[in-house]
C-alpha cells in the first residue's frame, strides 16, 4: 500500500531584537510578502529605508537555510510568509536640565521570513 507523506518545502530565517520599530519594518515587510526570491532582493537593495539591510540579511540567510536543508536553487524560492513582532523596549533616563531626566524608549522587533520552495511536490509516496 503506498501513502502519501507531506514533504517539507518551507524554511525559515528568525532575526530577533533589531532595534528598529516594527512599524518601520513592517513597511517594508509589506512590499517583499509573496515575491520571487530574486526579485526581493532587487527592491530590497533600491529601497531607500534604513529596515532594508536587516531584511536583506533575513531573506539571503532564509535562501541559505533552503539551499542546505532542501538542496534548492535560488531561482524556485519565493517569500510565502514574513512578519514583523514587536520586541522587548530598551528603556534609558537621558538627563536633562536642572537634574531632571527624560526617558528614551528604544523600541525592537523580531522579523521572521519564510521561504518555500515551490519546485518540490508537497507529496512524496511512502512505502509501508
Amino acid at each position: 500500500m503506498l501513502k502519501l507523506k507531506k514533504q517539507k518545502t518551507e524554511v525559515y530565517a528568525l532575526g530577533q531584537h533589531i532595534s528598529m520599530s516594527p512599524h518601520k519594518a513592517r513597511r517594508v515587510i509589506d512590499q517583499i510578502r509573496g515575491r520571487s526570491y530574486e526579485e526581493t532582493l532587487m527592491i530590497l537593495e533600491l529601497m531607500p529605508y534604513r529596515a532594508c539591510y536587516p531584511i536583506f540579511k533575513l531573506v539571503y540567510s532564509a535562501a541559505a537555510n533552503a539551499s542546505y536543508n532542501l538542496g534548492s536553487n535560488e531561482t524556485n524560492l519565493i517569500i510565502s510568509k514574513a512578519e514583523v513582532n514587536e520586541g522587548t523596549t530598551v528603556k534609558k533616563l537621558k538627563p536633562r536640565a536642572r537634574g531632571r531626566s527624560y526617558p528614551i524608549k528604544r523600541s525592537t522587533c523580531h522579523i521572521s521570513i519564510v521561504v518555500e520552495d515551490i519546485s518540490l511536490d508537497k507529496y512524496i509516496e511512502v512505502d509501508d
